[in-house]
């Protein structure tokens, strides 16, 4: 886990907005040759070659994530993840990021640097550079909106569209476990609102927790496949449960799916967890979001080269258009996939 520093208090009014924004971002560095000027001027300059691709994702407090028990370190390095998920997704390598952030005069200087101290970590570890954003008031909350860029492989980028029937379904990592650390901590948090001398005892969890307040994104799975010369004819993120980003993925590349129950990858604690709290682990292994695994497709023809790898699962396989996206349980039941993520609205 990330640790925190002891808050202290400088209003942020005191500072004003190109003071604060001098603090905050004084720590950047550049490592990536494409950005030949970033913090300073009214606009970063970069100089890319070949597809570059771009997502931009917005977190606000209290629809996606609540400080009762999101530390702003961890939530600065969650900020910046989530949105290089998006470029890793489409088997691109991330090089820069713009970081925008709108915040309430009940945040601190010290609580802001907290947040970019998880920023500046998020960036350094997967060697991405800050080159801008901006910073404003906000008449309640945090909100933080996030850009990322990055420069597809000379093949093009991988989208989600280019799925065959017959294509195999692979996933990596495992399901299932940033839904259920968020369980978790919701339920200590209301016990500690009960119980303020209340002390979470974490220690049972600590993998779903971690999962939850610090995602990683597979930058490594994109590099994995490089080297095993693997190209996914399709590719999405699991932000909002598998049985959604199937769907996305049946859908742009008009197939079907047979999806296996007992394939699914689950970490032993998930499961553990998932029968203390009495819940289904296939339920909320397809419905769960928030894990950052990659979903993709390959051909048949490859999965020689994917077989021994234990970062990565096949998990069903493309089917007719007719067919639709089905999930087979391990009873050997057939039935329709139904998208159960997580809405915004």
């Amino acid at each position: 886990m990330l640790e925190e520093k002891k808050p202290s208090k400088t209003a942020l009014e005191d500072l004003g907005e190109f003071a604060l924004i001098e603090q905050l971002t004084k720590s950047a560095t550049t490592a990536q040759s494409s950005s030949l000027h970033g913090i300073g001027d009214d606009a970063a300059v970069l100089k890319h070659e070949g597809e570059m691709v771009v997502s931009t994702d917005m977190l606000v407090e209290g629809v996606h994530f609540d400080l009762g028990y999101m530390p702003l370190k961890h939530l600065g390095y969650k900020a910046v993840v989530v949105n290089l998920s998006d470029i890793y997704a489409m088997g691109a390598q991330a090089t820069q990021v713009l970081v925008s952030i709108a915040v309430s005069n009940r945040f601190t200087l010290e609580a802001m640097e907290d947040l970019y101290a998880g920023i500046h970590l998020a960036c350094k570890t997967y060697g991405v550079d800050l080159v801008g954003g901006d910073t404003t008031s906000s008449k309640q909350g945090i909100q933080i909106s996030v850009t990322a860029m990055g420069i597809a492989p000379k093949t093009g980028a991988i989208m989600r569209s280019g799925a065959n029937e017959k294509d195999l379904l692979v996933v990596s990592g495992d399901l299932g476990a940033a839904y259920m650390g968020l369980q978790v901590l919701a339920r200590e948090n209301e016990v500690f609102k009960a119980n303020p001398n209340h002390k979470p005892d974490l220690d049972p969890y600590t993998y779903l927790v971690e999962r939850q307040l610090k995602p990683e994104a597979r930058k490594d799975i994109v590099t994995l496949l490089e080297a095993l010369e693997v190209t996914p004819t399709s590719m999405i993120d699991i932000s909002d449960g598998l049985s959604s980003e199937v769907l996305h993925l049946c859908k742009q590349s008009e197939v079907g799916c047979r999806l296996y129950e007992e394939k699914i990858p689950l970490d032993p604690q998930f499961i553990a967890v998932c029968e203390e709290f009495n819940v289904d682990s296939t339920t909320l292994a397809l419905s769960g979001g928030e894990d950052y695994e990659l979903l993709f497709t390959i051909k048949q023809e490859d999965f020689e080269k994917i077989k021994a790898n234990p970062n990565l699962t096949v998990i069903g396989y493309m089917t007719d258009k007719s067919d639709g996206a089905n999930l087979v349980t391990r009873g050997e039941e057939v039935i329709p996939l139904k998208a159960q993520g997580w809405k915004a609205f």
